[in-house]
């Protein structure tokens, strides 16, 4: 439970307001009490004078008493606050996040030829498989896959929590046994199947290409399987990867393979509307170290969604102030009766 001192009840929202009504009768309940107590004959007797019974009484036990009347009033209100299921959104902010229902997330790398690309050190394909790495390594409870697509996709790795099989698999794949091409819709697609119906409540595809889509027309076109990734309600997260202008290239002749300056063509207006289709979002890493901070980006946008879907749809109820509070008082009028008016009998 939440331990805090804030009775601040204005800055409260509660689950059982209806509660609140009780406190409409605290103060005529303390009304009655308070002119029980003032009719109330004494126990004992005296003969003398009122000027002479007034010249000995104590004017501070009056005093305490009304007071102790009071503190009973207020020990009521904390309890019928406590009843009324607070909770305060700052104070819940401030709690340590369980992320322990994790995301099942499936990253889907572009390993056709222009990802040997030399505008990233080494090159396109070993910059992102570096950062793929590192991303992995900060996961704790999610579900991570691996798909690899040029002018067709596999399936690397399915989604598993044996963080070192993603990795080994990360640093093994390659566009050498693929046909060429960039068949995004073959990636994305294949990616989409691997996150099972069943699989948790957060879906991810983070989606990584340097180019064009150019795969066979008669296969999955890119905006058909995000059309797939929306049905099933996964989230895809798209990055153009290649710096502005030109870049060396590695391009295969009879001679053998050989880099020139080519243009950096990546299709962004698909790439943009898949990410938007689906509930995520457009990067373009024009080099390694914003590369990091995409993933970084993502994990962020990831935790952020799953705190409003879990933590802000279903807040705890926190009434440990009020009991709090009402345990010290409850425990200083004890006190106060015990030792000031039981000694005085």
């Amino acid at each position: 439970m939440l331990t805090n001192w804030n009775i601040r009840f204005w800055e409260y929202e509660f689950f059982s307001p209806h509660w609140l009504w009780l406190l409409c009768a605290v103060p005529v309940i303390l009304f009655f009490i308070y002119r029980l107590e003032h009719s109330r004959k004494g126990e004992v007797k005296y003969s003398g004078r009122t000027s002479d019974q007034r010249a000995i009484g104590s004017k501070w036990i009056g005093r305490l008493r009304e007071a102790n009347l009071i503190i009973y009033g207020i020990i009521a209100c904390l309890l019928i606050f406590a009843m009324a299921k607070p909770f305060h959104w700052a104070l819940y902010e401030k709690t340590d996040k369980d992320y322990k229902n994790g995301i099942d997330i499936v990253i889907t790398m572009d390993v056709s030829g222009s990802m040997l690309a030399m505008d990233f050190t080494p090159n396109r394909l070993e910059a992102a498989k570096a950062v793929a790495k590192e991303f992995v390594d900060g996961r704790s409870a999610d579900r991570i896959g691996l798909v690899a697509y040029a002018g067709a996709a596999y399936t690397a790795c399915p989604p598993t929590l044996d963080y070192s099989i993603v990795k080994q698999q990360i640093d093994a794949i390659s566009g050498d046994y693929l046909e060429g091409g960039t068949a995004i819709g073959e990636g994305l697609g294949l990616a989409v199947t691997r996150l099972r119906n069943d699989s948790l409540q957060s879906k991810v595809v983070i989606l990584l290409t340097d180019g064009m889509d150019g795969g066979d027309p008669e296969k999955v076109a890119p905006l058909e399987a995000a059309v797939l990734a929306k049905a099933k309600n996964v989230r895809v997260y798209t990055i153009g990867v290649g710096s502005y202008g030109t870049a060396q290239q590695p391009v295969v002749t009879t001679f053998g393979t050989h880099y020139q300056t080519m243009p950096v063509e990546i299709n962004e207006p698909e790439l943009k509307k898949i990410a938007s289709m689906t509930g995520g979002k457009y990067f373009r890493a024009t080099d390694e170290e914003n590369l990091r901070k995409i993933y970084k980006e993502i994990e962020k946008l990831e935790k952020r969604k799953i705190e409003n879907s879990h933590f802000k749809s279903e807040p705890p109820a926190n009434p440990a102030a009020f009991l709090n509070w009402a345990l010290i008082l409850a425990i200083l009028t004890w006190s106060t009766n015990y030792l000031v008016f039981k000694s005085h009998e």
